[in-house]
């Protein structure tokens, strides 16, 4: 459904303008130009730097200044179309620097518990996976993963904290159970300490389901 909704938006920009979400300045743009050149300016320019670590990270954006802002404006105020540019932008950066081209590669978001997504009334990172899967045509499985356990929120606690506070949260969903892959992308909106990912990627190994790593739009903490 949203996607019908996103797409009329999109054909009625064409003729009106709306309000940038950011500044609120008019804008036929999901941002208008001077948000747009902030956002910008926030890119990597190596966006693999994480790839080789533990847990491979493809990063587009350091997580900080306006980004860090659009990114909690889609969260908290009710901007789900902000999830449309930023999943272009880092689609665009994927098939840029395409950290792996031999594999077949299933695009899984991170889930939210139901209680939190009735809350909040959509997944962020399920909304950046749809467009990261436009830009670079890679499979969607939006309900590969599903969030069995509701968790604290991750960013007041410490690393150890976070990883307790995960532990068993998660589980493969029917789109991996019905579809077959070897091979999985997560996506997500921030990358802090790595604890949501390596528990994903704990539950989709059970499953003999690889996860080649995690892609999001935003880095931060252990990206200095």
């Amino acid at each position: 459904m949203f996607t019908f909704k996103n797409t009329l938006k999109h054909f009625f920009h064409l003729f009106t303008q709306s309000n940038c979400p950011l500044c609120q300045r008019p804008t036929p743009q999901e941002f208008c130009p001077s948000c747009s050149k902030q956002l910008q300016k926030c890119q990597l320019n190596e966006p693999c730097r994480l790839w080789q670590q533990e847990t491979p990270v493809f990063a587009w954006g350091a997580y900080g200044g306006i980004l860090k802002r659009a990114i909690a404006v889609m969260k908290y105020n009710n901007c789900p179309d902000i999830a449309r540019p930023l999943g272009h932008y880092l689609g665009e950066a994927w098939l840029q620097n395409l950290p792996s081209t031999e594999k077949k590669i299933a695009v899984v978001p991170i889930p939210l518990h139901p209680s939190k997504l009735k809350s909040r009334g959509f997944n962020q990172a399920a909304l950046i996976a749809e467009s990261f899967c436009e830009m670079t045509g890679l499979q969607l499985r939006v309900n590969g993963l599903q969030r069995v356990r509701a968790t604290e929120a991750q960013h007041s606690l410490s690393e150890t904290q976070r990883q307790k506070n995960l532990a068993a949260a998660f589980a493969v969903g029917e789109d991996l159970l019905r579809h077959r892959h070897d091979y999985v992308l997560l996506i997500d909106d921030i990358y802090t300490t790595g604890a949501t990912a390596r528990e994903a990627t704990i539950t989709l190994s059970t499953a003999s389901i690889s996860a080649i790593g995690l892609a999001v739009c935003a880095a931060g903490m252990k990206l200095s």
